[in-house]
């Protein structure tokens, strides 16, 4: 069965997780009843499945290794070890079940808030490793609404020589996608779902609500 699909309707370039338990654990997510502990405890086993999927074309070479049996050339991933940048505060749900995978990546943030007035991005805090240029990045954070945040992000870490990005997250927008399309063609985007549309609010409709209050358990 494949996991993925290439959405190019419209003009919109991004690829859609469509497991069945990526989607049967999002509509979990989407349920407002859910409690925080369920909800990060989803949030955790869908990151792995997502994780699986973003890198699924890493590149390898072999290593003499002994077995029990004999010896032998086996895979392993070559190259600087990866590199994950969680937009914070939201993007640490995702982070914390990627290193769960892939426990030697690299682990960058960058914080940005949305002002609620203009929509737009405001940063406060960016740390990220070092060989930007060397590394595979994957840029993580649940939403991808009105994208403002994601393309701040993703520009920044291009400024700082990230040459080879993908961007990861649970649920977008048509429009938070055509916005990252415009800004970063470059760069992929990895998603479990497309919903319908934005609301007056920038929020993602039907969403899941604020990805940060629920996995944080704030309003």
């Amino acid at each position: 069965m494949h996991t993925q699909k290439q959405l190019d309707e419209k003009g919109l370039k991004v690829t859609l997780i469509e497991h069945p338990l990526v989607q049967h654990k999002l509509t979990l997510m989407r349920e407002k009843s859910q409690p925080v502990t369920a909800f990060r405890s989803l949030l955790r086993e869908i990151s792995w499945l997502l994780c699986f999927e973003v890198c699924r074309d890493l590149p390898l070479e072999t290593k003499p290794i002994e077995t029990p049996v004999e010896s032998m050339e086996a895979p392993v991933l070559s190259g600087k070890k990866l590199a994950f940048i969680s937009i914070l505060r939201a993007g640490n749900g995702l982070l914390d079940g990627m290193l769960d995978v892939i426990p030697s990546a690299r682990v960058g943030h960058v914080g940005l808030y949305r002002d609620p007035e203009t929509l737009q991005a405001v940063e406060y805090y960016y740390k990220v490793p070092h060989s930007m240029s060397k590394r595979l990045i994957v840029v993580v954070d649940p939403m991808l609404a009105t994208a403002n945040s994601t393309i701040a992000a993703v520009q920044k870490l291009k400024d700082d020589g990230a040459v080879d990005m993908r961007f990861v997250c649970l649920i977008s927008a048509p429009e938070g996608i055509a916005a990252f399309n415009k800004a970063h063609p470059d760069v992929p985007i990895v998603t479990a779902a497309v919903d319908s549309h934005l609301n007056d609010h920038g929020y993602i409709v039907p969403g899941l609500g604020d990805a940060g209050d629920r996995i944080f358990g704030t309003k």
